[in-house]
């Protein structure tokens, strides 16, 4: 048991030799405890180094051995969900010594990817896909003649997702080969709320369940002779004590509770499972953050942690860390606020104001700065687990019946409620707030977590409201004016801290669509977009541009874009957003209907998906940094052959 993260390569002699799954084969049973312990050691030491997710991974240290050490991987498909609790399986499978390169441009991705290793079976990142994804390597598998074991590893946050029980529904239909792992922590980011989860936490306090768990390594060493003879006794006492007979029912063989820490127990059960046919489920439990002191007793607070420099250790979540630098100015404050608690400090605010507010988020409450709302407030605090499609047809239900609910949501995800914000939310034109936080990139998360397209997506439905803050205090006054606007809204802000803007009080909305001009210039004229605003004025100070804060991205300013046509020789649009669909497209959109006839650039984010890195290298290397956004619009003035003074 660790009580700090080692700051040295801890010794560790049985993991040195364990280069691919097949080293591991050669070990002998009896020392696999001792590998759990040096790959612990060594999953702490090199997260201490780089930043990352860790608690899950200290949970399945033993579960990731027995797997290598039982199946033929990479033949064998293991598909891990999400893919926090990967970074076992990423030491054991080859990538050990690039530990220390993780999230970091050019080393590991946080998450299992499959350019990165054969090992990698499927891209993750968001919940609830693996058991689809198993299942789809199943029936592959089957075309091909192929003759494999299909292995979904899944969490019990995850299985909170629709998406799970339709693709367990599936593999229960097809009554092909698959088994899935269901890794019951009772943790996902946010505590889990709901049936499952309650059930869960109910039965691992039962005295059954305990009887159940002490024999049940005697009872499976027996399961492949005597399964059938038993399944029917085992499967009315399974309906008591355990979340067996729902699995059973649509068609799996259950076989829990089982110690998820025991690695030769794992081992040993792994080996028959192999040997038994059709769809099965294997239901273990295991500690989050185990064999780390700290992380066990908060395994929230240690999901995750950021890089350890020398000096005193400091842990956070990352996602609230202050170590976020994509912010071009010195702020104006000593301790600015970062967006979220922008967000969770009015969310208070207005729910003060008035008792109609609710909060609403799928296992996103903390990042998204919603605990002090959740204390404060807790009958009208509605954590859903992670359930983006359901949040979102909530809310429109709270709508409906004359509520206001915000929906607190990262970019990224909120892509999953994409039809249910379409369908029940904007066709009905209800009063559904969305607050999207990590919007554009989130640097060391990669593209599963960026949220590049949420202006393509949002502004192309009807009755939306998308606005773009620029800094804490227009992103208070914004929120306030998504929350008087009737009808759906979304405001879109990044990950991080902002640039130290002083917030005025109250709860006053903006005029609908009105931009507001921050610098005055000659010749070009620049339409920025949220997080691009500071940059913007910056490049604006070299080239004595006149600048726009454009605020809304639907419904535009179009009397100020119209002005700034005819006052200017060329137009600039600047956002954090995929260039395809976004803001600066909406802008061509308007000049070209209103047959304006200007030059105009738009700078965004390419059409690619970009690579993990820190956001202000990032930034850069995509030309949105002040230097590359001067570059830009020399280039253009240039091959426009217009003159400017300050070029």
């Amino acid at each position: 048991m660790l009580n700090e993260i080692p700051q040295s390569r801890p010794d560790t002699p049985l993991l040195d030799k364990v280069n691919n799954p097949d080293d591991l084969k050669l070990l002998e049973l009896d020392q696999l405890a001792q590998l759990a312990e040096e790959l612990r050691a060594f999953l702490l030491y090199s997260v201490g180094k780089t930043g990352g997710h860790f608690g899950a991974g200290l949970g399945v240290v033993e579960l990731t051995i027995a797997l290598h050490y039982v199946f033929d991987t990479p033949n064998d498909k293991l598909v891990w969900d999400v893919g926090h609790q990967a970074y076992p399986h990423k030491i054991l499978t080859g990538r050990r010594e690039q530990m220390l390169t993780m999230r970091q441009a050019g080393g590991l991705a946080a998450f299992p990817n499959r350019s990165e290793s054969e090992y990698d079976t499927f891209g993750v990142g968001h919940s609830s896909t693996s058991i689809s994804a198993a299942l789809g390597m199943v029936a592959a598998a089957k075309v091909q003649g192929k003759e494999r074991h299909n292995i979904a590893i899944i969490g019990d946050g995850a299985m909170t997702a629709g998406m799970a029980f339709e693709a367990l529904n599936h593999a229960g239909h097809l009554d092909d080969n698959i088994l899935v792992i269901l890794n019951d922590n009772n943790m996902s980011i946010s505590n889990n709320v709901g049936g499952l989860s309650s059930y869960f936490a109910r039965m691992w306090a039962s005295k059954p369940y305990n009887f159940i768990r002490t024999g049940s390594k005697r009872v499976l060493s027996k399961i492949p002779p005597a399964l059938k003879a038993a399944h029917r006794a085992e499967e009315y006492m399974k309906g008591m004590v355990s979340p067996g007979t729902l699995f059973e029912e649509i068609g799996f063989n259950y076989i829990g509770l089982i110690d998820g820490h025991d690695t030769n127990g794992l081992v040993d059960i792994l080996s028959n499972i192999k040997t038994l046919r059709g769809p099965q489920l294997l239901h273990i439990v295991t500690q989050k953050g185990k064999g780390y002191i700290e992380s066990e007793n908060d395994p929230f607070g240690m999901h995750a942690l950021s890089k350890i420099d020398p000096g005193p250790a400091t842990q956070t979540e990352p996602e609230e860390a202050a170590k976020e630098e994509n912010e071009e100015h010195p702020p104006k404050s000593a301790s600015p606020l970062s967006y979220s608690e922008v967000f969770g400090n009015w969310l208070c605010e207005v729910a003060q104001y008035d008792e109609l507010t609710v909060g609403i988020t799928p296992a996103m409450g903390e990042g998204s700065g919603m605990r002090k709302f959740a204390a404060n407030f807790p009958d009208r605090f509605h954590d859903v687990a992670i359930a983006e499609q359901h949040a979102v047809t909530f809310a429109a239900g709270m709508a409906s019946d004359g509520l206001k609910p915000i929906i607190a949501i990262y970019s990224t995800f909120l892509q999953r409620g994409y039809d249910q914000l379409i369908h029940d939310v904007a066709l009905q034109n209800l009063n559904v707030m969305f607050a999207i936080d990590r919007a554009g990139l989130v640097g060391e998360d990669g593209p599963t977590h960026a949220g590049s397209f949420d202006l393509s997506y949002l502004r192309c439905i009807p009755n939306m409201l998308v606005m773009t803050p620029s800094n804490e205090d227009e992103t208070h006054k914004l929120l306030s004016t998504g929350y008087h606007f009737d009808g759906p809204s979304a405001i879109r802000y990044p990950r991080g801290k902002g640039p130290g803007q002083e917030i005025q009080t109250g709860l006053s909305p903006v005029e609908i669509g009105k931009a507001k001009v921050r610098r005055q210039g000659s010749t070009v004229a620049i339409l920025a977009f949220g997080s691009m605003v500071n940059p913007t004025l910056e490049a604006a100070e070299k080239l004595d541009s006149t600048v726009v804060d454009m605020r809304f991205v639907k419904p535009l300013d179009k009397e100020i874009i119209g002005d700034m046509a005819t006052k200017h020789q060329l137009l600039v649009t600047i956002e954090e957003n995929s260039v395809m669909g976004g803001a600066g497209s909406a802008v061509n959109e308007f000049l070209l209907a209103s047959n304006y006839q200007i030059p105009v650039l738009n700078l965004g984010l390419p059409d690619a998906f970009l690579e993990h890195g820190k956001v202000p290298q990032m930034l850069a290397d995509v030309g949105l940094d002040a230097a590359s956004i001067c570059a830009a619009i020399k280039k253009k003035l240039k091959d426009c052959k217009i003159q400017s003074e300050a070029v």
